[in-house]
């Protein structure tokens, strides 16, 4: 594989993750509504009408599309200017692995402080991965 397809997988993973979780997140709230513990005129506006372990997966699946931002807007960026190097595939991949991390502790036992642990963790990933993308684009060429 080339080095711009390790780059790239870590993205398609997480795009799979995110297929997961939205077919998860449908299900549960055809569970809820089917067995009566939400009234569909509820939520239609409004998410915090859902049952809590619904509630998890939905905010769940819209913090994968918060943060991931700042990495899918950098991913185009790296490869059209030939600024993809090992590194930047490590933190790719350490971002991501962070990224499904932090959606187990979310939709599972939801330990606030792990869950922040990996969220931070994540952060920092990728403010080095656009840190580092600087570097090599106005200092090192």
């Amino acid at each position: 594989m080339t080095i711009v397809q390790w780059l790239l997988l870590p993205a398609f993973i997480h795009v799979a993750w995110i297929t997961a979780l939205g077919i998860r997140m449908g299900r549960a709230r055809v569970r809820a509504a089917r067995a009566g513990q939400v009234k569909v005129r509820d939520v239609a506006l409004d998410n915090r009408g859902w049952p809590d372990e619904v509630l998890k997966l939905s905010n769940n699946y819209d913090n994968q599309f918060q943060l991931p931002m700042l990495f899918y807007g950098l991913l185009p960026l790296l490869i059209l200017l030939v600024k993809v190097d090992r590194f930047t595939v490590a933190l790719a991949w350490a971002f991501i692995a962070s990224r499904i991390v932090h959606s187990l502790i979310h939709t599972g036992d939801n330990v606030v402080i792990r869950r922040f642990q990996a969220f931070l963790f994540g952060f920092i990933t990728v403010a080095t991965m656009w840190g580092w993308f600087a570097i090599r684009l106005y200092v090192t060429g």
